[in-house]
């Protein structure tokens, strides 16, 4: 699951990791009070105005702006608030912003210059090891540091048994080339960083960027949180920390019925019983020359109310031509699904695009014969070739 920037940054301050100080507002009114209670809180005079969307390049695409006075917060919430920002990570439409993060300018002015690091918490699954990915080379896309000038980029890996270890703290604040006060701050944020990753269950903590002040300290200016779903049941405030406005409303949906759905960009739409037998039948399908417009697993059980919701969310999809259904009757027999197939074309009406059936397992036959007697248009096949032959067929291919 992923939150906003604030939200990442009100975790990595519960466990000790320092950040850029700031408040979330959702109107340009509570913009300019937000900025008027940070200043009192810190001091800041100029204020940062971030668009809080589940995408990074934000600056880019123009929401992240600078404000120097309130009437600058302002009039830079104004612009922000409510507009459809496209960033190199947003499809083409983009994603429409309904609040931004006022935060402190930490840029200021010292004795010795700023400097931008990366730092990532992650798990490596070649080595089934939580690494710490960290360069000298903050505040630019990682993915252009690691194919220009991948020696720049440095990982330390983490054993379960023992932790991270100072030792490895110390040696990441040395290659990044701090001395002094910066290293020893460097050291605190690099270990708070990992704890906080471990104890909220994350898939990722990514701050880009890490910033060294003027006055050496060591800060977070941005947060990119992935919390593991698995995990949320164990902890109920992050939980609440969903924004489902950031997600698909199709995806949302589907959810609410206990349905597993990603929409794709195809044509043909997958209900599968089974995430392994789901992304077989996404190769059957490309094989077969169409391209998957989603992934639905079903679950174990597919009665006719849960067939029908599976139909309906697939059917929102305009560019759907076609829909294969291919369920594996190993606890559910194939007879009962065909029947909760035929009562769902029936709760639904007439449905405009083909839908090809193919059930295999337990009286696979028994389900092929009511699928046949049904009267409705419905192609049935118990072979995974003849399913893929008939997509085929009426794809046009």
């Amino acid at each position: 699951m992923n939150i906003h920037e604030y939200q990442g940054k009100e975790l990595l301050k519960r466990y000790g990791v320092a950040i850029q100080e700031g408040i979330v507002a959702h109107t340009p009114e509570e913009a300019v009070e937000a900025a008027k209670k940070l200043q009192e809180q810190t001091g800041t005079g100029w204020w940062v105005v971030k668009a809080q969307i589940h995408a990074g390049g934000r600056g880019k695409g123009g929401g992240v702006k600078l404000a120097k006075s309130l009437d600058d917060v302002k009039a830079k919430a104004s612009d922000i608030i409510g507009m459809q920002l496209i960033t190199p990570q947003t499809t083409a439409e983009g994603k429409k912003v309904h609040k931004v993060l006022i935060a402190q300018d930490v840029y200021y002015p010292g004795a010795s210059e700023t400097k931008e690091f990366y730092m990532s918490v992650l798990l490596d699954r070649a080595n089934a090891r939580t690494i710490v990915m960290y360069s000298t080379e903050g505040g630019m896309d990682i993915e252009e540091v690691a194919e220009h000038t991948p020696h720049l980029i440095f990982k330390e890996t983490i054993d379960p048994r023992v932790g991270l270890q100072g030792f490895q703290a110390r040696k990441i604040a040395f290659n990044l080339g701090l001395s002094g006060n910066a290293f020893k701050e460097m050291v605190k944020f690099v270990t708070a960083l990992v704890k906080a990753y471990e104890a909220t269950d994350a898939d990722m903590f990514e701050i880009n960027p890490v910033l060294k002040t003027s006055d050496d300290k060591i800060i977070a200016v941005d947060a990119k949180v992935n919390i593991d779903e698995n995990a949320l049941y164990r902890h109920g405030d992050i939980a609440a920390m969903r924004d489902t406005l950031e997600e698909d409303a199709t995806e949302v949906e589907a959810g609410e019925f206990n349905l597993n759905y990603v929409k794709l960009d195809g044509n043909v739409g997958c209900m599968v019983n089974g995430a392994g037998l789901a992304m077989a039948t996404m190769d059957i399908i490309k094989l077969a020359g169409g391209e998957p417009a989603n992934f639905l697993d079903v679950g174990g059980t597919a009665n006719a109310e849960r067939v029908a919701n599976a139909f309906n969310i697939i059917l929102k999809d305009p560019n759907v031509k076609a829909i294969l259904v291919n369920i594996f009757g190993g606890i559910v027999r194939c007879d009962r699904v065909a029947n909760g197939i035929v009562d769902a074309y029936k709760q639904i009406g007439d449905i405009k695009v083909p839908i090809i059936v193919r059930l295999q397992g337990t009286n696979a036959e028994e389900a092929k014969a009511i699928l046949d007697s049904s009267g409705l248009k419905l192609m049935a096949a118990v072979e995974l070739k003849e399913a893929a032959d008939l997509v085929k067929s009426v794809m046009g291919n």
